[in-house]
């Protein structure tokens, strides 16, 4: 048993040593097994189906605003990879910026550039650098790869499981043992924090991104301060959230949006909207 867990733990350290890369945005190396060009066709064919079962505004105010931050975003990164010596990061990407009508209190990204917003969440967002705020985030998760680390890690668990499914036999009683184990403990200890480390580096690229597009980045606080508000500071303890805690958050971004307004002159942009 002693020689199995030691083939098994060095199997698992070589996959994550082989499947890794290293993100221009964090300068950390991140779990890579699933390559892109498995990923955008998957990511790009999923936006689609949502699209398609949605009521997708196109035209109005919102609908505009929408897309001119999205571009001014997604233009902000592209100035900034270039100037940072990666000029064809995002050559496979197809960004893509839809209002979507629904109550949710919600945007998401996909990797290789697809966002969505719902219209629950723009009287929150409030103002343009509101949006600004959120696209800059979510275009941050796209730009980290963080669907590429999520899949990757959610493999190197299924190789996990498998492995440790195999030693157990055939005993019933205990590979349901192990599976309820496994599952909660890999969730808990792996997963969700991997989350949360996610969105705290979304909002440290985003807020950066807002500013070199010529947003206030002070507003990110302030958004999160009427997030916070909306939820009437609820949500669930925090070891157990895929999101930082709202004041984690909020104070984070004030101490972030100083550096942002520098990194944001270096590109010649001093004044905000």
């Amino acid at each position: 048993m002693a020689k199995f867990k030691f083939y098994t733990s060095f199997l698992i350290i070589f996959i994550i040593v082989v499947g890794c890369g290293q993100n221009p945005f964090t300068g950390k190396s991140t779990l890579a097994l699933v390559p892109n060009s498995q990923i955008l066709p998957m990511s790009f064919q999923q936006y689609n189906q949502v699209l398609e079962e949605s009521k997708v505004i196109k035209e109005g105010e919102h609908a505009q605003m929408i897309q001119r931050v999205g571009l001014k975003i997604a233009n902000a990164s592209e100035r900034w990879l270039m100037e940072n010596g990666y000029p064809n990061y995002t050559d496979d990407y197809k960004w893509e910026f839809n209002l979507i009508e629904d109550d949710q209190v919600n945007a998401w990204a996909m990797p290789g550039g697809k966002i969505a917003f719902y219209t629950g969440i723009l009287p929150i967002a409030k103002t343009e650098a509101g949006v600004a705020a959120i696209m800059g985030h979510e275009v941050a998760h796209a730009l980290a790869n963080h669907g590429q680390q999520r899949m990757s890690a959610a493999q190197l668990q299924q190789v996990a499981g498998a492995v440790g499914m195999m030693a157990i036999g055939d005993d019933q009683q205990s590979q349901q043992i192990f599976a309820t184990a496994y599952g909660i403990g890999s969730q808990v200890g792996i997963m969700l924090p991997f989350s949360r480390k996610h969105e705290t580096e979304a909002d440290k690229i985003g807020i950066n991104l807002m500013a070199i597009a010529g947003y206030d980045p002070d507003e990110a606080a302030e958004l999160w301060k009427r997030m916070k508000e909306n939820s009437g500071g609820g949500g669930p303890p925090q070891f157990l959230s895929t999101h930082p805690a709202n004041d984690e958050r909020i104070k984070n971004l004030q101490n972030w949006s100083s550096d942002a307004k520098k990194e944001a002159a270096k590109y010649g942009v001093t004044s905000f909207q």
